[in-house]
């Protein structure tokens, strides 16, 4: 039986309904379930002429080759690409809830998110950071981690944060020994039961330019992050760091480990978007499900007009796929 994933299709207005819609060219083994406006999907692929057979979801159906289950949620207001609407974002929530409850359940394997736009759904009156924050808090999980992961050519790269969508101005009193000491918990944790890595390495980042030149560029490395690493090495964690983050990404170094942990956003995502963007994933470790994403955004720009690569969202199916059949 191939794992069923509930596969939300994000903002309506974005490039997410469209890219759902090819997924009957993903090879992957899973049994995708698409939880949209089932007008919607039908709207778009008639526009970008694409036959696309849709049946409506029912539990415990066998799978149909050749055919797409629809989970329908009504939209609020008809969607037209490219063009926001702050009414449709209790919609793009509806998704995320229908898909958790699934997942929850047992009713699916996983889920699978193409992505939303953070400011519509805060121009909507919903305090809303992500996707990742969102499950936490729904979930009732203190700590989970985002890691985005892609196959390059020597190899995959596993990058993760300490910290997420915060301001530059926010990560340095951000990063406290609890709270890096919880992620590399998690991080550690889940490499092993996810991704059946054994004895994972983490390459750890320094905060400060050149890990802070001991002391010279800032004092994190020395005050919170090194005693930090030696406490759980003492554990038996295999931990490397922290590495000045500008060598962090280069061949020799990203040889010696499994993933790596990133101090704040753009100092982990760029390296790894640079080197597998459109089929790069987004993973949230730490929470009760399995959930991945596209590591994208919702390309306004290109909405609607069938050049949005899908490459992103058919990696993140294959990658629930293989993390639902590991845990069972």
């Amino acid at each position: 039986m191939k794992p069923l994933l509930a596969v939300t299709s994000g903002e309506p207005a974005g490039i997410g309904p469209e890219l759902c819609l090819r997924l009957l060219e993903s090879t992957a083994a899973a049994q995708p379930v698409l939880l949209a406006d089932r007008t919607l999907l039908q709207e778009r692929a008639a526009a970008l002429g694409l036959d696309v057979p849709l049946r409506d979801y029912q539990p415990g159906q066998a799978a149909q080759a050749g055919v797409l289950d629809v989970l329908h949620l009504p939209l609020v207001r008809p969607a037209v690409p490219g063009r926001l609407d702050a009414a449709n974002a209790p919609y793009v929530l509806a998704l995320l809830d229908r898909a958790l409850a699934g997942c929850r359940s047992g009713e699916f394997a996983a889920m699978v998110t193409a992505p939303v736009h953070k400011g519509v759904i805060n121009e909507a009156g919903v305090a809303f950071t992500g996707h990742t924050e969102y499950l936490a808090e729904q979930t009732a999980t203190p700590r989970v981690v985002m890691m985005l992961a892609g196959d390059t050519a020597r190899g995959p790269l596993r990058v993760a944060l300490a910290t997420t969508h915060l301001p530059l101005k926010d990560v340095p009193a951000a990063i406290t020994a609890d709270a890096l000491e919880e992620t590399l918990r998690i991080l550690h944790a889940d490499l092993r039961q996810k991704y059946g890595l054994a004895e994972p390495c983490i390459l750890v980042a320094g905060l400060n330019p050149h890990a802070g030149e001991g002391g010279y560029l800032g004092r994190e490395e020395i005050d919170i992050i090194t005693p930090l690493l030696d406490k759980l090495r003492g554990e038996g964690m295999r931990l490397s760091g922290p590495h000045p983050a500008d060598t962090m990404f280069t061949p020799p170094v990203l040889a010696g480990g499994d993933a790596v942990l990133a101090m704040y956003h753009d100092q982990g995502l760029t390296a790894l978007k640079y080197a597998t963007f459109g089929h790069g994933i987004n993973v949230t470790l730490g929470l009760p499900i399995i959930r991945t994403s596209v590591d994208h955004g919702t390309a306004l720009e290109l909405a609607g007009s069938g050049r949005a690569d899908p490459g992103s969202l058919f990696e993140a199916v294959a990658e629930a796929a293989r993390m639902a059949a590991r845990r069972n």
